[in-house]
């Protein structure tokens, strides 16, 4: 036992290495209650079952940054609050591409959260590696967050711009990648990423992917790009990576849980691109502005990013008022 102490109050990426393991612990204990015990089986998750889940997320989330806020101070915590809002709400965009991706793969329902799960740990990996190289460009070369912030404005001038664009889903170049060195089934075959059939030609005996597995790849794929804008982001709040890591994973747990309430409503959300769009370049813009005014306080960014953020949300609410409802197939 004496060796435990040592390596539990070591350093790791500016933290004691026992912060990191508590932090990896709930994740687990969420991740393993999540598929372990609420969905041990395949069903369809209703909009109120998904409401109460992500209640449960957020307020794991929300005591979290609490915690942040009393062990590591008011700054660590406030920057942590942020993060978790820009993270949150830039993955909003993500549940509409996510959403089209089931429907053109024909997903059903109760196996959509399948697909979300384990998309999860390979997003958890995915942001590990780009946060920590960010971690070792910023601190290596400062200018790094300059590029950052260009990129960031860049970035949300884009998204203004092409806020109505419709991704193409069926000419998405990694999709047809797949297909051309892939076998893939005609069809779902159950809940199974792979399965083993004859092979048409030799009529042996060989594996195959299925159309699940395809949207599989596509969500982590979708993830990846989204984790392009949120990560430098997020740097532009704090390069402490221990706020940047554990913001994103908790805003992504989340927002996995709301999935299925938001993809029933994601028409009602149009303008929110719009508050997003400004949210980048609001957030890219703080890194030009340090040289001038100085830093910009940490509630003063949590509350413009918010105030962006539901503004776009009550237009959207307003202007689509008259819509009807959109009904998803079973």
């Amino acid at each position: 036992m004496d060796f435990l102490l040592p390596f539990l109050t070591s350093d790791f990426l500016g933290k004691p290495a026992w912060v990191w393991l508590a932090f990896v612990g709930i994740v687990v204990a969420l991740l393993a209650f999540d598929l372990g015990v609420l969905h041990k089986d395949d069903h369809a998750i209703g909009v109120r079952e998904s409401l109460l889940l992500s209640a449960g997320y957020i307020s794991v989330s929300l005591l979290f940054g609490a915690w942040v806020w009393w062990y590591l101070g008011a700054q660590s915590g406030m920057d942590y609050y942020t993060g978790f809002l820009i993270e949150k709400s830039l993955s909003m965009d993500n549940v509409f591409v996510i959403a089209l991706i089931f429907s053109f793969f024909a997903i059903p329902r109760q196996y959509q959260h399948r697909v979300l799960f384990w998309g999860i740990l390979g997003v958890i990996v995915l942001r590990a590696i780009m946060i920590g190289l960010g971690t070792t460009l910023v601190s290596q070369f400062s200018w790094v967050l300059y590029l950052f912030g260009a990129f960031l404005i860049f970035t949300g001038i884009k998204m203004w711009i092409v806020a109505d664009h419709m991704p193409d889903i069926a000419n998405n170049p990694l999709l047809r990648f797949l297909k051309r060195h892939m076998r893939v089934t005609d069809g779902l075959r159950g809940n199974a990423f792979w399965v083993s059939q004859p092979d048409p030609a030799s009529g042996k005996s060989v594996r195959f992917a299925t159309p699940l597995l395809l949207a599989l790849v596509l969500v982590e794929f979708v993830d990846l790009i989204f984790a392009v804008d949120s990560v430098p982001a997020i740097f532009a709040i704090t390069t402490d990576p221990f706020i940047v890591y554990t913001s994103n994973i908790f805003a992504i747990l989340g927002l996995r849980a709301l999935y299925f309430a938001l993809a029933a409503m994601i028409h009602r959300f149009k303008y929110l691109k719009y508050a997003l769009a400004l949210v980048l370049v609001f957030i890219g813009s703080k890194i030009f502005l340090v040289g001038i005014i100085g830093k910009i306080p940490a509630v003063i960014s949590l509350g413009v990013t918010f105030g962006l953020i539901a503004g776009g949300v009550l237009v959207s609410l307003w202007k689509t008022r008259r819509q009807p409802a959109v009904v998803e197939p079973a």
